[in-house]
């Protein structure tokens, strides 16, 4: 994937400096930023988060979901680990969009879960795709990692993209009573791995 001219600046951040790199696919014209922490060579194993965009619980802290707190824990483990990146998707929603989204929380207040909502809105449980993040992390110099998720499908996506997964680090937030239901139907309808639900 050719990115053309891809902008990088210093960022430093309450979890740790990084520098961050601004992507546009130029077919679709999706754009996803890489927050990269130390100087990544492809023969070095890097810890890495791919996280979809959540409005909600990343910039408003929702506690609807458990994304804001592992968006914030993988920055601190990546900047603490001295070697890493995290790749910050536009997915919003698991791929539906912001406004579908809110679709889907209306749904979930009539009592339906994440997947069910989805499918009533007549989407799949999950959009997402890894192509753009595994040619992000290629663009860095990043073709061995260790994977911040709970997510197998992002293993088997990133794998199939020709990244290969050392190893997968559980990033769980500990269930509250407003996230229960939220982890469960992850864990049960979309195969998460999930210990503490």
């Amino acid at each position: 994937m050719d990115f053309g001219k891809v902008p990088r600046a210093r960022l430093p951040t309450r979890n740790g400096e990084f520098t961050v790199y601004g992507f546009k696919d130029p077919e679709s014209g999706e754009e996803a930023v890489a927050l990269v922490a130390g100087n990544p060579r492809p023969e070095s194993v890097a810890l890495v988060r791919i996280h979809s965009q959540c409005l909600t619980g990343d910039v408003f802290a929702s506690d609807r979901c458990d994304c804001g707190e592992q968006l914030h824990t993988a920055l601190r483990m990546i900047a603490e680990s001295g070697l890493g990146v995290l790749v910050y998707q536009m997915q919003e929603g698991r791929g539906i969009g912001l406004i579908n989204k809110i679709h889907a929380y209306e749904l979930q207040d009539q009592g339906l879960d994440t997947v069910a909502a989805n499918e009533q809105l007549g989407f799949r449980a999950d959009h997402r795709e890894y192509r753009m993040p595994a040619e992000i992390l290629k663009y860095v110099g990043v073709r061995l990692i260790r994977l911040l998720s709970n997510n197998p499908e992002k293993v088997q996506g990133l794998e199939r993209e020709g990244i290969r997964v050392e190893q997968r680090i559980p990033l769980e937030i500990a269930p509250r009573s407003s996230t229960q239901e939220y982890l469960k139907t992850k864990k049960e309808k979309l195969g998460h791995l999930l210990s503490k639900v």
